[in-house]
């Protein structure tokens, strides 16, 4: 043990004391609040500047009633065909295309945008859902209707949702009220930190056992202990410098929902009018919610990792060259890709049967698991997923440690599939 304590000291001081841990330590965190921000910002300041549109309209019943927006601006141009509109207001002339109506605006291509430039969907929407809105009105006036806007003004209403998850109580009072929109973000943004540590610290247990085994390091190494010893020493000290990083991570997140979320945001939450700030500010600012969100991380991080770390060590043994350990770490990351491409069904559906054997089989459940839990799944799904995925590890780390003994001694020659096999057998 003293040996073992000795190599996962020497591993996890190289590169705690490094200037790149403590940079992507802290900015880390901000990282991932700018992630969550980025689709609310760009919205706001990404938007595409004002288009400009000819209105040819054959119909009659159109073009007087297109309102003009932040996106495009209407001109009404009824006097012209569509041959002439397209010659004057071609791309020399600054505007952005042409809107033909013909004169049955429901036959096919009877609406067509001519462009100038290339489209986009936001303007081609917009275009869509005013045409539609209007021919929708001029249908119900067809059937004379007195005081048919003022009608419709008043039958039109919006319902917002609120969500809660049944606690069996039946009282409202005591239900947890829940957000998909919240879920997702939180989802999103766990499993792809889950998914970026496993590839970034697996890749550097690979590079460190391809290093040190170029250099004869090892050779000078396994005179003092097992390789098995030394191969867990490295995986236990690279897991570590994981560990600190999502440790000092969460002490930020939440000393920030604890103290800065609630100064920031002095109000009382339930008045504000915007409701996913309201749920965004809610969330955050239960410190002890975060806090088991990181306990499930860290949990799910140490599994996944060592899970990975034991075969990413096997192959770093087994090749001379980090270009020739590609082959093998190409069919270690399928697993973790696949349960990448899983995760999106886990924000449509977190509970459907793919989503759910995913986050039991323990190659992708630390991904997909970690996305479902926001979600409020049963905690015997976790535990069993903890459970499978740590009896994998044991598993996976006695068949790496064979091909690892072997591997270290190597030289020369990347050894083929059935090789492995036969050092596994060995």
């Amino acid at each position: 043990m003293n040996k073992l304590y000795l190599i996962v000291s020497r591993e996890f001081s190289e590169r705690v004391r490094k200037k790149s841990f403590i940079i992507v330590t802290l900015l880390m965190p901000l990282f991932m609040i700018g992630m969550m921000l980025a689709p609310s910002l760009i919205m706001l300041y990404g938007g595409s500047e004002q288009k400009q549109v000819v209105v040819v309209d054959r119909s009659g019943i159109v073009a007087d009633k297109l309102y003009s927006g932040p996106e495009v601006t209407f001109i009404l141009e009824d006097e012209m065909s569509k041959a002439e509109a397209c010659n004057i207001y071609n791309a020399e002339s600054g505007i952005f295309g042409v809107l033909y109506i013909g004169s049955t605006i429901e036959a096919r291509d009877s609406v067509q945008l001519i462009t100038n430039s290339s489209s986009s969907m936001a303007i081609e929407e917009n275009i869509s859902r005013q045409i539609s809105k209007i021919v929708e009105s001029e249908k119900l006036r067809a059937y004379d209707i007195e005081n048919l806007d003022e009608i419709l003004a008043s039958v039109k209403t919006d319902i917002e949702l609120s969500t809660f998850l049944n606690d069996g109580t039946g009282e409202e009072a005591t239900m947890e009220s829940t957000s998909s929109g919240m879920n997702y973000i939180l989802g999103l943004v766990l499993g792809m930190l889950l998914y970026m540590v496993i590839i970034i610290y697996g890749q550097m247990v690979l590079t460190s056992v391809v290093e040190e085994k170029a250099s004869r390091v090892i050779d000078v190494m396994v005179t003092s202990c097992t390789p098995f010893q030394l191969m867990m020493g490295k995986i236990l000290g690279i897991a570590s410098v994981a560990i600190t990083q999502i440790a000092i991570w969460a002490l930020l997140v939440i000393g920030a929902s604890k103290f800065i979320v609630p100064a920031v945001f002095a109000t009382d939450v339930t008045a504000m009018s915007d409701t996913m700030l309201q749920t965004l500010v809610g969330t955050f600012g239960d410190t002890t919610y975060i806090a088991m969100l990181f306990c499930y991380l860290l949990l799910f991080i140490v599994g996944g990792f060592l899970l990975y770390a034991s075969l990413y060590a096997a192959a770093g043994s087994a090749v001379d060259s980090v270009q020739d350990g590609q082959q093998f770490n190409t069919v270690i990351m399928l697993p973790i890709i696949f349960a990448m491409i899983v995760m999106t069904s886990v924000f449509n559906d977190p509970n459907s049967p793919m989503v759910l054997w995913a986050s039991l089989i323990p190659f992708t459940s630390p991904v997909v698991m970690i996305a479902r839990i926001p979600f409020g799944i049963p905690t015997w799904e976790i535990v069993t997923s903890l459970v499978l995925l740590y009896a994998s590890f044991i598993v996976t780390t006695w068949l790496a440690s064979r091909i690892y003994r072997v591997g270290i001694f190597m030289h020369g020659k990347r050894p083929s599939w059935a090789e492995l096999w036969r050092w596994l057998k060995s």
